[in-house]
């Protein structure tokens, strides 16, 4: 059998795969993602069909399975199963408890229908790998309650929840989820707020208690990824001059306040920052670094800085 076939062999049974696990799959999309033409998807899709797969649907529109129709468990290669194993070890550390019984569960499945020879590559390997996170767990005080959020974001369903602020006051809040994210060791949920009309987020572990109610949402919301990008639209714009020595230790931490423009000069780096946290993150952040940065703009920067060191001083002298 030459490459030709080989490469079509291969990208029709993973084209079955994609209809397996959706529940419609435009023509398109497959062909960008093999990178192909929609021609010839066309054609995988008939040799399906001649091979007895239910297809439903037509060239131009999407493809899906017959509903009820079952397929024989799906086996995967060495290479997969051992990316299950990274996987799996990755997710027993940084999966939100309310996840963690459902996720065993579903690998207890995978794990089912592997070869005797696959389980046995797992039993060898899995305690060679290992993820060290030197952050401590935190502890929610419901169960399910991703789930839960979850649930409500697919069908499209306020929540009610009494929330606990840094302050430790309780609210009661309606609010449309948007959707969740992990960051800094911690679970939060993004979500249109009907008591405070704007978009916030809420730390998972600090809800007391969620329900789901019977009430739609109000309006269409669109991926996570651009909320979280594009904030509220109130930012300050921030220039700072930093040693270059420094800029390694900044990597992370200055995407996540803001950066959106990094220029390398002779007397330092340049970072151009847009930030939502002018007032009290970012000048508490900028402090941890302070005596190797020079602040460009805005003026008011600088005035909350000093204030800021001169509170820290007085408390501590």
């Amino acid at each position: 059998m030459n490459d030709h076939y080989l490469k079509k062999l291969d990208r029709v049974t993973a084209i079955l795969t994609q209809l397996q696990s959706k529940p419609i799959v435009r023509a398109q999309d497959l062909a960008q993602k093999f990178d192909v033409s929609v021609r010839t998807i066309y054609r995988d899709i008939k040799t399906l069909e001649n091979a007895g797969i239910p297809i439903i649907g037509e060239a131009g529109s999407g493809y899906s399975l017959m509903d009820g129709y079952k397929l024989p468990p799906v086996m995967f290669t060495k290479e997969e199963v051992l990316s299950f194993i990274a996987a799996e070890k990755l997710m027993q550390k940084f999966l939100h408890e309310s996840l963690g019984s459902h996720y065993q569960t579903a690998m207890e499945k995978v794990r089912s229908v592997l070869k005797y020879s696959d389980k046995n590559l797992i039993e060898n390997i899995e305690k060679q790998i290992d993820v060290f996170n030197y952050h401590a767990k935190t502890e929610d005080n419901l169960r399910n309650v991703i789930p839960i959020i979850l649930e409500s974001i697919a069908e499209k369903k306020q929540l009610t929840m009494e929330y606990k602020t840094m302050d430790s006051k309780i609210s009661t809040r309606t609010i449309e989820a948007v959707g969740v994210f992990f960051e800094f060791n911690y679970w939060y949920i993004w979500a249109y707020c009907l008591l405070r009309n704007d978009f916030r987020q809420f730390r998972v572990d600090r809800i007391l208690q969620i329900i789901k109610t019977q009430n739609s949402f109000l309006q269409e919301y669109g991926q996570i990824n651009e909320y979280k990008r594009n904030g509220d639209g109130n930012k300050t714009k921030v220039r700072l001059l930093v040693d270059r020595k420094i800029i390694n230790y900044l990597a992370n931490s200055k995407k996540y306040y803001g950066l959106i423009e990094e220029v390398d000069t002779e007397n330092g780096v340049e970072l151009t920052f847009e930030t939502e946290w002018i007032n009290d993150g970012f000048p508490r952040w900028l402090i941890t670094f302070a005596d190797y940065a020079t602040i460009l703009e805005p003026e008011s920067l600088q005035v909350k800085l000093h204030d800021l060191i001169h509170k820290i001083s007085n408390k501590h002298t």
